[in-house]
């Protein structure tokens, strides 16, 4: 699946436009916009009528290795709730987020999303300041728009038990009944070209 699909989904979505330029205009340098915020969006668009539910929170990741303090992310979130109340504002600086994994240090956002939990979430968004729109997809497109639940081969070989907490604390199959999950890895490993720079 390209990300044309994506892009459009997304921009037809006023709602998510205004928190994507909310990030550009007063989030991070090279901040992007992930996980529930994309995947959610997308797997609702395969329901009729969608799941009526909001946003949990807005992930918005960026990846700064002169800034390792976690105080700068609350920073950011003071600030961009400020800027736009409403929305939980969460902002992680993925250069320090190899820490708590036991991972080496992750050199951009594509390289740390590789080691989330799972591939349909590893997608994010940006707003450039044309109006377009930036996609990072280290596992590309295909299994969030398959509507297919896959841990990546990081979190299993971390500990697959993260994965399986995920799929029941969170109820995804009640949200989204049709939602395929696939129990071990297939054939994804990460793709580079995925990761379209700003």
């Amino acid at each position: 699946m390209s990300a044309s699909a994506l892009i459009s989904l997304i921009l037809a979505d006023p709602h998510a436009v205004d928190i994507l330029k909310t990030v550009r205009d007063h989030g991070p340098a090279g901040a992007h916009v992930a996980a529930g915020f994309v995947r959610n969006r997308v797997w609702d668009s395969f329901y009729d009528p969608a799941p009526d539910a909001a946003d949990s929170d807005i992930d918005v990741i960026y990846h700064d290795a002169a800034a390792p303090d976690p105080q700068a992310d609350v920073a950011w979130e003071a600030l961009l709730s400020a800027r736009m109340p409403g929305p939980m504002w969460q902002v992680r600086n993925q250069a320090r987020m190899h820490v708590p994994a036991g991972d080496p240090p992750y050199r951009d956002i594509a390289a740390a999303m590789a080691h989330w939990p799972e591939t349909a979430t590893a997608v994010a968004v940006c707003l450039r300041p044309d109006g377009s729109l930036g996609v990072v997809a280290p596992f590309g497109l295909d299994d969030l728009f398959g509507h297919i639940l896959r841990p990546t081969p990081a979190i299993l070989k971390r500990d697959r038990g993260i994965f399986d907490k995920r799929v029941s604390e969170k109820e995804w199959l009640k949200r989204w009944p049709r939602l395929s999950v696939v129990a071990a890895t297939g054939p994804c490993p990460p793709r580079p070209s995925g990761h379209q720079p700003d």
